[in-house]
């Protein structure tokens, strides 16, 4: 998909931020556009406080001349703008490819609403072809990890269990500090009872199902920015 295509759903999201927001910024490279988009604004006098969902998204914001506040000093905020790894007709979403789910959930959750911007491609039928990302606490890594198996086993997962890693083979370390573990499912086919399920694992963090959290989304096509709304 085009870096254009992506620009200009993103633009679409900008397009609905108007002065006096409190404002989330996503992570990724939809995001990225998002963020730059945003900043044009600001800089020609759009009057927002963004919060960023990684250190990442927090620099470029800072380039941009976006304000920036956090959580601890906001108790809510307006809307937050960010990408999808997938989203399916009902705008449940996988997130947490780029290795900041456990932030953007929280702002997400923070937020009145929340609209996805991605391209076509991120459009599934079901959840799972993305590999579900699971933020996981180092400590028990090997007792969190079996116990994890035993869930996917019983959602009949098609794939393995990987602990990610980062550029030079190292593991990749989250902004939180935590490990993730990327789950190949294939197909989720209970995607509630299966974010329960891993929610009671004690060394489990969070996960990268996003349900129900988000309302619209933009999504690029090579016909155009598409926009799917909750319910439809």
């Amino acid at each position: 998909m085009s870096e254009a295509l992506k620009r200009e759903a993103a633009a679409r999201a900008v397009a609905e931020i108007t002065s006096g927001m409190k404002v989330g910024l996503g992570t990724g490279s939809t995001a990225r556009h998002f963020v730059e988009l945003l900043g044009e604004r600001v800089a020609a006098g759009l009057d927002i406080v963004g919060v960023p969902t990684s250190e990442v998204t927090a620099r470029q914001a800072r380039e941009c001349g976006i304000p920036l506040s956090d959580l601890d000093t906001l108790e809510r905020l307006d809307i937050t703008v960010d990408g999808a790894d997938e989203l399916d007709a009902d705008l449940n979403l996988i997130k947490g490819g780029g290795g900041a789910l456990l932030r953007e959930k929280i702002v997400a959750a923070a937020s009145g609403a929340m609209i996805v911007i991605a391209d076509g491609s991120k459009v599934v039928d079901t959840l799972g072809r993305f590999p579900l990302p699971i933020e996981v606490n180092r400590f028990g890594l090997g007792a969190t990890r079996r116990a994890i198996a035993d869930i996917m086993a019983a959602h009949s997962a098609e794939g393995a269990l990987k602990l990610r890693e980062a550029a030079a083979g190292e593991a990749f370390q989250t902004d939180g500090g935590h490990l993730i573990l990327d789950a190949f499912f294939g197909r989720i086919s209970r995607p509630e009872a299966l974010s329960a399920e891993l929610l009671d694992i004690p060394g489990v963090v969070q996960h990268g199902l996003f349900l129900k959290m988000c309302r619209k989304a933009y999504v690029a096509t090579p016909n155009g920015v598409e926009t799917l709304l909750k319910g439809n």
